[in-house]
């Protein structure tokens, strides 16, 4: 039956406003959230504006300078990619993202794996303790930690002289070809711990009937891991990689910077402290904007990518 033109329909007739308000304190709840978002998420992006123009702040106030500037279009990128430095600093960001990406995201995996074998609970407990206080210590502290280890007189250097590897102390930090294995190295240190909770969870929501009826039938240990556990965290380990995907090209400002030096630029200098570095200390902002623009773009085409390839493939997806 039609309703006549004068006639109202109440709103709580509505199913989305019956849901609104049966919800409304799960609703404030997000309040916060979102606020934070659009703060600290999406008014910032505002700024994106500064690749396009030739930005300087002498011109006044921020707004002013902003707007004030002359727009110079694409002109920002064509001068990144048509640089001396793109191939190099591309060179060195893609290759530690792959680098690192491959040793920590297997390394949680594995240290997960082995802390939900283990039987003796103190043991257990001492080895998930020791893996996650590296996450909590900044970078400063960890690089300090990092280049005291591997300097010429560190443990490291000992312990290879010690066993006749090498006759005097290599200088690690200042063999440019080492620098991406160690970067690896340290931040699969620093976040395994981390990033193996989120298997933990995973693997205790797994049902003990799977278990016990591989084991019913006859499979061992390794044979339970490999056919129940792994293909359970399946769709966790994607989902995972999907995201870690879109932080290829955002491999991080701290640790290259604190660990890069002037004798192994070559090799430390990637998007980030390239950005930094002609953004703040050269003061070109609208250059520093574009080259951190052109990331972004980058790691969303990934991310989507990545997303669609891994639907197609398991069924499982990000969005």
């Amino acid at each position: 039956m039609e309703l006549g033109s004068n006639e109202k329909v109440p709103l709580l007739k509505y199913p989305t406003i019956k849901r609104l308000l049966r919800q409304r304190y799960l609703f404030l709840l997000l309040v916060p959230g979102v606020v934070w978002a659009v703060l600290f998420a999406y008014a910032p992006m505002a700024g994106l504006y500064m690749a396009f123009i030739d930005y300087k702040p002498t011109l006044g106030d921020f707004w002013g300078s902003l707007f004030k500037a002359d727009f110079v279009g694409f002109q920002w990128f064509e001068y990144f990619f048509s640089g001396q430095d793109f191939l190099q600093v591309m060179r060195n960001t893609l290759v530690s993202s792959v680098l690192t990406l491959s040793i920590g995201f297997i390394v949680p995996i594995l240290i997960a794996i082995a802390l939900n074998e283990a039987r003796i609970t103190w043991f257990k407990r001492t080895v998930q303790t020791a893996s996650y206080l590296p996450f909590f210590i900044s970078w400063v502290v960890a690089a300090s930690i990092v280049i005291t280890f591997l300097s010429a007189d560190g443990p490291v250097n000992q312990l290879l002289i010690k066993f006749g590897v090498v006759e005097q102390g290599v200088l690690f930090m200042q063999e440019g070809k080492l620098f991406w294995i160690i970067v690896a190295l340290s931040n699969a240190w620093k976040e395994m711990g981390y990033n193996s909770i989120m298997y933990l969870a995973a693997i205790a929501a797994i049902p003990t009937e799977l278990f016990e009826a591989a084991k019913v039938d006859g499979a061992g240990r390794m044979k339970q891991i490999y056919h129940v556990l792994l293909p359970m965290l399946r769709p966790t380990i994607i989902i995972l990689l999907i995201l870690n995907i879109g932080n290829l090209l955002n491999t991080g400002f701290d640790q290259y910077f604190l660990l890069g030096n002037s004798l192994n630029r070559s090799y430390s200098d990637v998007v980030d402290t390239y950005a930094f570095r002609y953004g703040i200390q050269n003061g070109m902002f609208s250059y520093a904007t574009a080259v951190s623009m052109f990331k972004s773009v980058v790691a969303f085409v990934l991310v989507v990518t990545v997303n669609q390839l891994s639907k197609k493939m398991s069924d499982t997806r990000l969005f």
